[in-house]
């Protein structure tokens, strides 16, 4: 079996959690390292989540914290849809047993793909700044990466908006622009993908809890997460997309292309002009019948592992519920009271300047 030698870079967010469940689980790759990111949530929340996911999942890999914000610009984040804990209506536990090491992102990183020369292929599912980093640090480990595929950019824009630019993509173009040209083998796989090809209907989330373990998990983290403004209630599966490229790539359409990347005018928005002779491969089409076999395979061969019970006790999550709740009405509740005081204090100054006149 050919099996490849992994970084994955997430934002754990709802769909990076199903993405990170079906890596830990494919026997096709040897996880070095997950690197965490600033993106569908802060970076301390997507650090804990990815250290919960190891806990949940009884894994032990290495995981390391990255960058908070973008390289050049303030950074977007996607609460609306994941909720305040990142992984949509499933509430996380504050701690967790495993820990990110003490290392700089850019540094672990380069030692791993230097250990493991023109063998590392980075799977990023969030945006680029940890890439970016890497890259602008270590501009030699360029040529020793072995590919690089990623979710990320909208070049043939939704269906419903032929202009859009992808979250992971807007949310860093610098960082994407240095990806895109680094002249490592990268295979794009666009926002489109997962929500228009490879979504799960809402007949399928229904079924989830009566899997096993681990799709009740996944049920709760899709409470949040319906696909917006899609025709129907959906649930997309981007991140999931590049990891079962590399264990099936014959399911998918692929066509070598040139991107360029706007980093002014539109930040995030992604070009491709059709060139056999292109340094990126874009995922054009998959085989949805296969990738949906490919996926109920993955998850019935967790049928026979049972979660910790206090991972899927119902009283515990609203209780976690109900906490986080009350800090959000805290926070909102002191944000007023600032702005309050602001418009006083603004108040104030007018009033004193009309005196003085």
């Amino acid at each position: 079996m050919k099996k490849y030698k992994v970084i994955i870079d997430t934002d754990p967010g709802c769909d990076d959690a199903l993405a990170i469940i079906m890596a830990m689980h494919d026997p096709k790759l040897d996880i070095k390292l997950f690197t965490t990111v600033a993106g569908n949530i802060g970076l301390d929340i997507s650090t804990r989540n990815m250290c919960f996911l190891l806990d949940m999942f009884h894994k032990d890999y290495p995981v390391v914290r990255g960058a908070k914000h973008a390289m050049k610009r303030i950074s977007e984040d996607a609460s609306f849809l994941h909720d305040a804990n990142g992984l949509g209506g499933y509430i996380p536990p504050k701690t967790t047993i495993h820990q990110p090491i003490d290392e700089n992102c850019s540094d672990a990183m380069y030692r791993v793909i230097k250990e493991n020369p023109n063998e590392i292929v980075i799977i990023a599912i969030g945006p680029h700044t940890n890439l970016g980093n890497l890259f602008t640090k270590y501009p030699e480990a360029k040529k020793l990466v072995k590919m690089i595929v990623y979710e990320g950019c909208a070049p043939f824009g939704l269906p419903n908006d032929p202009e859009y630019n992808s979250f992971n993509a807007r949310s860093d173009p610098e960082a994407q622009k240095i990806v895109l040209e680094s002249g490592i083998p990268v295979v794009m796989t666009p926002s489109n993908l997962g929500r228009y090809r490879t979504h799960f209907t809402e007949e399928m989330i229904k079924e989830f809890p009566l899997i096993n373990d681990t799709t009740r998990f996944l049920h709760k983290t899709c409470e949040t997460y319906w696909e917006p403004d899609a025709p129907d209630m959906r649930i997309a599966t981007n991140d999931t997309c590049p990891v079962f490229y590399l264990d099936d790539p014959s399911m998918f359409k692929i066509k070598k292309a040139y991107v360029s990347m706007d980093c002014d005018e539109h930040p995030g928005r992604a070009r491709a002009t059709f060139d056999k002779n292109g340094p990126i491969s874009i995922i054009m089409d998959v085989n949805r019948k296969r990738f949906f076999k490919h996926m109920y395979k993955r998850f019935h061969k967790l049928d026979k592992f049972t979660m910790d019970s206090e991972y899927l006790d119902d009283n515990i999550q609203l209780e976690r519920r109900l906490e986080l709740e009350k800090k959000i009405l805290k926070k909102q509740s002191l944000q007023e009271k600032k702005e309050n005081l602001e418009k006083q204090k603004k108040s104030t100054k007018t009033q004193n300047k009309k005196k003085t006149k």
